[in-house]
């Protein structure tokens, strides 16, 4: 297609939380990258999509993904990263910084934004290191990180033990504005652990880490928010007792966010018993039981989690078929995101469209800063249609991520991107990503 041809989106219902709009009819076009205004570029030939059935929904943002490059291209790489996010309908990321070595200076974070804007597949925001090397010892230089585009600042995959070091961060994300996300585990509660501890765990003789271990660190956080200011995400939250940390941080209108994982909200921890030994269900934390994925739903219902984010944890094959005590913790989850969130909110009911999808947009964009307008004229062109109707179910052997460890292999979810484009270029058409 030429560069001076507009392509024209017509007839699908619009969801843009950004700007507070959804119409049943929309007619958007595109051109150079950006949205035109109403009456801009009728000189040009046009390309007409119809869309009609369809919503149209701009810019959807996973706030926390592992790409693994560098350093563990086995597992995936910013490219096959990218195209996974096409084809699940994402259309921006913040990557976590746990790669080797650790993204804890700003030539790693300029690299790996250069990387992925020469791909194009999508948008991707560094999340720079809390600490040199992610050894908890000595704070980054997040100031110049985040002038060379990291959004936010992570040990993610390794907790934040320090109370000191922690209380550093949170003061000096004051004066930067950025997040701190600790991954939030207190490793003397969950050391050897592999499960949540509970009847599944004791039948099949795994070793248990208790909800504590989470809530514990979650509460030692929110506290040093309150005694420093900072700003503090907290990271795929999964227990009762977190949550009512995060609630009296809201009662407080102290700067904490969090965020949950559509496997949360979609599974317990009974998928342990249906898959056996199978380390596909090993991820961090754990999966829950009944009443805490539905304190999760309750709470997304309320507005204490403002955020769906996968946690994208791609591992190579051979990694996730070791023993279970001794395969990776990690779901592949970048491709399930978009249906997963519509199949546990959307389809029962439990929340609107525009209030589901502002978990995915209005949410991450608010935590990490990065100050979208929707599809407002003269915005870069990112958007994803989604067919609402559409009932699929997960086959890890379609991915376009390297990573298949799913425990929602076979699961029926309804709600699938058709296309996705990023800067005015589609990346994604009828379920396949375009590589020219």
């Amino acid at each position: 297609m030429s560069s001076d041809t507009v392509i024209r989106i017509r007839g699908a219902r619009l969801f843009d939380p950004y700007q507070g709009l959804e119409a049943p009819d929309a007619d958007i076009r595109v051109l150079g990258g950006r949205v035109l205004a109403k009456h801009e570029g009728q000189e040009y030939a046009e390309e007409v999509v119809d869309a009609r059935g369809l919503w149209v929904v701009p810019r959807l943002v996973d706030m926390h993904v592992h790409f693994r490059e560098p350093g563990q291209t086995w597992k995936e790489t910013i490219l096959t990263g990218g195209q996974a996010a096409a084809h699940g309908g994402i259309t921006a990321v913040a990557a976590m910084p746990n790669t080797s070595p650790v993204i804890d200076s700003p030539e790693l974070v300029e690299w790996e934004a250069h990387r992925a804007r020469a791909q194009g597949f999508v948008r991707l925001y560094p999340v720079g290191a809390i600490t040199v090397g992610s050894e908890g010892r000595e704070l980054a230089d997040l100031y110049r990180m985040q002038m060379a585009g990291a959004r936010a600042f992570s040990d993610d995959g390794l907790p934040l033990m320090s109370s000191q070091m922690m209380r550093a961060a949170l003061s000096y994300s004051t004066t930067l504005g950025s997040p701190i996300i600790n991954h939030a585990e207190d490793k003397s509660l969950s050391r050897g652990a592999s499960v949540h501890e509970g009847k599944p765990a004791a039948r099949l003789g795994l070793s248990g880490v208790p909800e504590a271990a989470e809530s514990a660190m979650v509460w030692r956080d929110v506290l040093l928010a309150a005694l420093t200011g900072g700003r503090l995400h907290v990271a795929h939250v999964s227990a009762p007792d977190s949550l009512d940390a995060v609630a009296w941080a809201h009662q407080r209108h102290l700067n904490v966010t969090a965020e949950a994982t559509p496997h949360h909200l979609l599974l317990t921890d009974d998928a342990l018993t249906a898959w056996g030994y199978n380390p596909v269900t090993k991820v961090n934390p754990p999966l829950r039981p009944e009443a805490s994925r539905q304190a999760l739903l309750a709470a997304v219902r309320k507005g204490l989690i403002g955020v769906m984010a996968s946690d994208h944890a791609p591992h190579h094959q051979d990694d996730k078929a070791r023993p279970y005590p001794d395969a990776p913790f990690g779901i592949s989850g970048l491709e399930t995101i978009l249906g997963g969130l519509m199949t546990a909110l959307i389809r029962p009911g439990l929340m609107n469209p525009m209030e589901a999808l502002k978990l995915l947009t209005t949410g991450p964009d608010g935590v990490l800063g990065l100050g979208c307008r929707g599809l407002a004229a003269g915005e870069p062109a990112d958007l994803t249609l989604i067919d609402p109707t559409r009932v699929w179910t997960v086959d890890p052997g379609r991915f376009y991520s390297m990573g298949h460890n799913t425990p929602l292999a076979g699961m029926e979810l309804t709600g699938q991107a058709e296309a996705s484009m990023v800067n005015g270029r589609w990346v994604m058409r009828e379920g396949e990503v375009l590589t020219s």
